[in-house]
């Protein structure tokens, strides 16, 4: 791949921006960078792309266990947490607004936004996704029938932590980077160029909308549960306001192109894998 594909979605999240290096948190301020990832939570949402990694050989017809313990080995490996965290910082020095970073914090410091961060932080690195999203689902059914105003103002969370249209560019992205790094190891044999493979997922997009609108409302339903619907209505409101959403925008992306990054590199080191099973 080119280094202009494999660094798209870094250089589109650059524009869409419209944030110039020289105005970003420089290197002087790292220090900051670091309480803002903690304060936040956002270097524990990185932690949590390593638990993605299980569905990668999805994409290619495989599971992750048809590899046995080497696939497990692969993924401390390649999804390290402090070099994640390092990618990050990197993006963020050169990126993130000084006021921005202080509007983030501001809130994230609060009391409501501790509680909230210690929330998001124990359901990112929920391990059991299935019964995350049983649960989550379950919720959402109780409100419905209660006729809840609470799922509007979950809605409003969802609405308020990134574009729809965005995060489905974002994950085509990835899919696509992932693909086509993996066709140039010889992993899989790929029988379509990459403006086909970008068509053919473009297709898809209506039936993956809805599968995000319904797990993105079951998961903010689980992870939000022990707050009021007066706190809930106050956390839509935090994160309506235009700078958490310039915030949300470059986080994601920076999740975005991390998680493309460290896909790339578990295609490139499936080459010297094969499917196994343990005994």
């Amino acid at each position: 791949m080119t280094a202009l594909i494999r660094n798209y979605a870094l250089v589109l999240m650059v524009a869409l921006m419209g944030v110039a290096a020289a105005t970003g948190v420089r290197a002087s301020n790292l220090d900051r960078l670091e309480a803002f990832m903690e304060v936040t939570g956002f270097d524990v949402a990185l932690e949590s792309i390593r638990l993605s990694a299980e569905t990668a050989p999805n994409m290619i017809g495989l599971e992750a266990d048809d590899f046995g313990t080497e696939w497990t080995r692969l993924v401390e490996e390649v999804f390290d947490t402090e070099q994640m965290h390092s990618m990050a910082i990197d993006i963020l020095s050169q990126t993130l607004d000084e006021e921005n970073l202080n509007h983030a914090v501001e809130f994230y410091a609060s009391a409501l936004g501790q509680r909230l961060v210690v929330a998001e932080n124990a359901s990112h690195m929920k391990e059991d996704e299935q019964l995350k999203t049983e649960s989550g689902e379950a919720i959402v059914a109780g409100l419905l029938q209660l006729g809840s105003p609470r799922l509007e103002e979950l809605k409003r969370l969802n609405n308020a932590t990134g574009s729809e249209d965005a995060s489905i560019r974002a994950i085509q992205e990835v899919q696509v980077r992932f693909l086509m790094a993996a066709a140039s190891a010889g992993v899989i044999d790929l029988r379509m160029d990459e403006e086909d493979l970008r068509e053919s997922l473009k297709s898809q997009e209506g039936e993956m909308r809805l599968s995000m609108q319904r797990s993105a409302l079951s998961g903010s339903a689980y992870t939000y549960q022990a707050f009021s619907d007066d706190e809930i209505t106050a956390y839509a409101d935090a994160l309506e306001n235009p700078k958490m959403r310039q915030v949300y925008e470059l986080m994601n992306a920076v999740q975005f192109e991390i998680m493309a990054n460290r896909y790339e590199a578990v295609a490139q080191r499936m080459q010297s894998m094969r499917p196994s099973q343990d005994l």
